[in-house]
């Protein structure tokens, strides 16, 4: 049984000749059956979401190309413009070429599934479900943890490259980097944050080999994630703390400490990823989290756009 996402991927790439039979066929299922799944699904029968989606595809090409309505009504499965220009004012409210000198950037009609034409060519799709917001933080923050402990577990792979000077560095970030001082300060962020709130004066300089980075990691993560990230989701991110650690002490709160912490370990994982593909490893793609907080799962780095030809 295919799943919606699946369907809906194929009315993407085949929008034009994508009728419920032909839908049906690609994915096995009888045209009763699909019709049925999809209408469960997304409360709007397939071929009312196709001529849906088609209108809203025609009303971005009368405010974008020169087509004339004739083209645009052939293109969008219309046999006559007759037929096509009633369609698209019960739409929209106005004739296809009053609508044609309207201003508007987004041409959407509603409806209960939340999928719209997105151009030039694709889909756009509403969640199927709420979700918290604090989601993609946590999910942001688990990306953080788990990248890091990818670099860390490739170091070994590169000895020669530990101490090598990076060349593309960052002003402000870290003075003079190398892949192993990077690893450092990826850790050492961590562990200086937990012990400011776990009331630490001092934080003593860790084993920065390879395995020890690991220990480190290991150690510190949970914590990290019990004695900030917890009680942020639990919705206490104003929370303030005095971190006795800096000179003169400074008072912070705990969701001041997860946006800084996550914006400058970016900088610092992308500079330690690029130290890695210069020194040969290069199966960590550009440590983009996309594919942690939503999406395909494709490295967004590497997703290339299907433009529509017309």
């Amino acid at each position: 049984m295919p799943t919606v996402d699946e369907v809906l991927d194929l009315l993407d790439t085949h929008l034009d000749e994508a009728d419920l039979g032909s839908l049906a066929e690609r994915v096995h299922l009888s045209r009763f059956h699909l019709h049925r799944l999809l209408t469960a699904a997304l409360g709007e029968p397939p071929g009312a979401l196709r001529r849906r989606l088609l209108l809203e595809r025609s009303a971005h090409r009368l405010t974008t190309t020169a087509d004339t309505v004739v083209d645009v009504a052939i293109a969008s499965g219309y046999d006559s413009p007759d037929g096509f220009t009633r369609a698209f004012t019960r739409a929209f409210g106005l004739p296809p070429s009053d609508y044609r000198r309207t201003a508007r950037v987004r041409h959407r009609i509603p409806a209960p599934s939340g999928i719209h034409f997105h151009p030039p060519g694709g889909l756009a799709l509403s969640a199927l479900a709420r979700s918290d917001p604090m989601d993609v933080l946590l999910r942001m923050v688990d990306h953080h943890l788990d990248t890091t402990a990818a670099i860390l577990d490739r170091l070994d792979a590169v000895p020669d490259a530990l101490d090598s000077p990076i060349a593309l560095s960052v002003e402000g970030i870290d003075a003079s980097p190398t892949l192993r001082t990077l690893s450092d300060r990826l850790v050492r962020q961590l562990e200086q944050w937990v012990t400011a709130i776990e009331g630490g004066t001092s934080i003593a300089a860790g084993d920065t080999s390879p395995a020890g980075l690991r220990r480190r990691l290991d150690a510190v993560a949970p914590r990290f994630r019990e004695v900030i990230v917890a009680p942020v989701a639990d919705g206490q991110a104003e929370a303030t703390f005095v971190d006795l650690t800096c000179d003169p002490p400074q008072t912070f709160t705990l969701g001041g400490v997860v946006a800084h912490v996550l914006t400058f370990a970016a900088v610092r994982r992308t500079m330690a990823i690029g130290a890695l593909e210069t020194a040969g490893v290069t199966d960590l793609a550009s440590g983009d989290p996309m594919a942690a907080v939503g999406g395909s799962g494709a490295d967004a780095s590497t997703v290339r756009r299907r433009f529509d030809p017309a």
